[in-house]
């Protein structure tokens, strides 16, 4: 860490930083050694840095006292929400020289406005209180994640968080209509408004939405509400192929409309896995079909209007020959036990398996069958019999195609490939016209990656908003974007991606 001469002329360092944090903050906010152990590795255990502090401010004036003393002292700032992110955005690095700033405490629910369905609530609000104060008021947050019950607003916003209801209510940037953010001098921008129409300008608030904390600091946010559905109806289908999923989207999407909220797509290698090694979660479908798909229709006009039209689409599907079998729950404990298998008991049985090399993309839906087929080809060829254990939000076109190791090898033989199985995958994404990064956001984990599929214009741009929002390069250093001074890796040369005519042979999946 660098140090500074103060206008008295006296050299100051990390000691008085960390001195004036603590009286700005109390003694019990700014953690240090031991204490601040807890903050410092991710959530997967791979990814462990070092901080100067973790300071825990207690509000937005804290907050903007602490990035003024940290520009003063020109010391990096790492914020952080409930620490649950997958790209090692939240995560400092190895140096020590960040101050991690934890916005744990500003939990708070300012406001609820039913009349204009609008909720604010602090950065550090975990989800699922969120969404639990929006069902106290009789509202709907529809922002849904696996991690809900510990991840927090500010670092769903920060990453434009996903989730399993993105095809009716879209990804976070779409949730949220105004921002309270500290910028990376100190001064607070009041965004707050509950407007769905302000055209007064750019857009600050879908800058700061998904930069991953490198623009600003989110303390708050208005968020936009729904009215809850009055009937809701799940079942997991079961399909001959993956086009037959695509084209029973297509049909879901045209007979329930604004209704259809959820479409989790899972291959037959994924629900196997739950079979083996989860077996206190019952499937209720035979694994004799390739694909499945867990939907639920949402109805804001009751129980009998929601069950006609439900049996009425997934019975067309039946007689067109898409749908080959399906569970329907009949309860909200059928329903909530066929979420199980989704949200909980596919990602303990890849845990028990020994882990995966994960991928979070986005492909066009439409061509989301010969990237399945194509990608696969690619593993086999090069890597043997790898499993692809391939689900996810198909209908937004987010895949999680995570690679498992074969029966016959070991976890450890797999991740000794891991660099390579990325670039293969990530390669077929792009070759299809989609995305490395679908959800989980950048991190530190793909920024080295992003010179390889973005193209130099759209990475200056990048780099000059940041420079403009945060010209001393304070705020999350090293995650999003390299260093200014880097140039493109030379082991990385960029790819384009190819036609979509090119992929349009080989067997289906």
């Amino acid at each position: 860490m660098s140090t500074r001469t103060s206008t008295s002329g006296h050299i100051t360092g990390p000691a008085d930083l960390i001195t004036a944090l603590r009286q700005a903050l109390g003694d019990a906010h700014v953690l240090t050694g031991a204490d601040a152990a807890g903050y410092l590795t991710d959530q997967h255990g791979r990814l462990t840095g070092q901080a100067l502090a973790v300071a825990r401010p207690a509000d937005t004036a804290q907050v903007a006292q602490l990035v003024r003393l940290c520009r003063a002292h020109r010391t990096p700032i790492v914020a952080q929400g409930g620490n649950t992110g997958l790209m090692g955005g939240a995560t400092p690095d190895a140096s020590g020289h960040a101050v991690l700033l934890s916005l744990a405490r500003l939990n708070r629910v300012r406001a609820i406005d039913t009349d204009n369905d609008t909720l604010t609530v602090e950065a550090g609000a975990v989800l699922a209180h969120v969404q639990q104060a929006a069902r106290d008021a009789d509202r709907l947050f529809p922002l849904s994640l696996g991690s809900e019950g510990s991840c927090t607003i500010g670092g769903n916003l920060s990453t434009n968080a996903g989730g399993t209801q993105v095809l009716r209510y879209g990804n976070a940037r779409e949730l949220v209509l105004g921002l309270e953010v500290v910028t990376a001098e100190g001064e607070i921008w009041d965004g707050l408004r509950g407007l769905r129409k302000d055209n007064t300008g750019y857009a600050l608030r879908d800058l700061y939405v998904g930069s991953e904390g490198t623009l600003g600091i989110i303390t708050a946010a208005t968020l936009r509400l729904h009215p809850l559905p009055r009937a809701q109806h799940t079942a997991l289908l079961a399909f001959g192929c993956i086009r037959d999923a695509v084209a029973f989207l297509s049909q879901a999407r045209a007979g329930f409309g604004a209704s259809l909220t959820a479409f989790e797509l899972m291959s037959d290698t994924a629900l196997g896995l739950i079979a083996r090694h989860v077996p206190e979660q019952p499937i209720p479908l035979a694994l004799n079909a390739p694909w499945f798909a867990l939907i639920e229709l949402s109805d804001s006009e009751g129980e009998d209007h929601a069950r006609q039209r439900f049996e009425c689409v997934v019975g067309q599907a039946f007689e067109d020959g898409l749908v080959t079998d399906a569970a329907i729950a009949e309860s909200l404990q059928q329903s909530r036990a066929l979420w199980r298998l989704r949200d909980q008991a596919l990602g303990e049985a890849q845990r028990r398996d020994g882990g995966n090399i994960k991928h979070d993309v986005s492909v066009p839906i439409s061509r989301i069958p010969d990237f399945l087929a194509a990608t696969a080809a690619l593993l086999q060829a090069r890597f043997g019999a790898v499993r692809p254990v391939a689900f996810g939000h198909l209908g937004d076109g987010n895949l999680h195609y995570n690679v498992s190791h074969a029966p016959d090898s070991t976890p450890a033989q797999l991740f000794a490939q891991e660099d390579a199985i990325h670039e293969v995958v990530h390669d077929s994404v792009h070759a299809h016209g989609g995305s490395i990064s679908a959800e989980h956001g950048v991190g530190q984990t793909k920024r080295d990656l992003l010179p390889r599929y973005k193209s130099a214009v759209e990475l200056q741009l990048m780099r000059r908003l940041k420079q403009a929002f945060d010209p001393l390069g304070l705020l999350n250093p090293g995650k999003v974007l390299q260093p200014l001074t880097d140039d493109l890796p030379q082991d990385l040369p960029q790819v384009s991606p190819a036609p979509a005519a090119a992929f349009q042979e080989g067997p289906t999946p």
